[in-house]
């Protein structure tokens, strides 16, 4: 008897998201369907306004959906209070911003290290883990620096080190080349490429760029708050 298909690893069912807004109410996800295989590598598309930040928001757990489900890692989401919200995005997730969300008071090797922190993994351990990290995204010379001595493409890769740096099963970008010239923005996507190949993390991508999108296993367009292609 064959072995059942594997399970994906983020499963959204119905997931509506409504906001109120003065006297109107605004619908910014209408009913959203969507399954993610674990150690692929997904693009978000859509113009400004489509719900693609959002959508990111509810598989990230940093929002709920207003009805629908959201299923990550086996999990239902809705299951879980804020306290458990916090340890399971701690363990699951990792994150990459447009604007890079470094501690400017900490060097590079103190960023990376944080989350390992917060997940109470020894000093020691931490440190190698965010040296190796460092490394791993061509920065291991840099570990000394603060932000501020860095340039954009530099925090950047931080940022991608830092995100991957707990070993997550899912990291979630959005917008990570909007801040960034071409050349840099397109080496960024071939590290998070890269590391998907190597450690099979899977990564979640939202953009307008498409050369992003040229770096795709799969593509997910969406407009008005809905899937128009997946």
């Amino acid at each position: 008897m064959p072995a059942p298909p594997p399970q994906p690893l983020v499963r959204v069912i119905d997931a509506r998201k409504d906001y109120p807004l003065g006297h109107r109410t605004v619908h910014a996800l209408r009913g959203v369907t969507l399954d993610i295989a674990s150690h692929s590598f997904v693009v978000m598309q859509g113009p400004s306004g489509s719900g693609k930040t959002t959508l990111l928001n509810l598989i990230g757990c940093i929002d709920h959906p207003t009805s629908g489900s959201i299923i990550v890692a086996g999990q239902d989401t809705r299951m879980l209070g804020d306290t458990a919200l916090s340890r399971f995005r701690a363990r699951k997730l990792g994150f990459v911003f447009q604007d890079f969300n470094l501690i400017p008071v900490l060097t590079a090797m103190e960023n990376v290290e944080y989350p390992l922190r917060l997940n109470a993994v020894p000093p020691s351990e931490a440190r190698l883990r965010a040296l190796a990290m460092l490394d791993a995204v061509g920065l291991a010379g840099e570990a000394g620096q603060r932000p501020s001595e860095l340039s954009g493409g530099q925090c950047q890769r931080v940022a991608v080190a830092r995100a991957l740096v707990t070993q997550p099963e899912l990291v979630i970008a959005d917008e990570p080349t909007a801040n960034l010239d071409s050349d840099t923005g397109g080496k960024i996507i071939e590290i998070m490429r890269a590391m998907c190949g190597r450690q099979g993390t899977t990564f979640l991508i939202s953009t307008h760029d498409p050369h992003v999108a040229a770096h795709a296993m799969r593509c997910v367009h969406l407009r008005d708050g809905l899937i128009t292609d997946a």
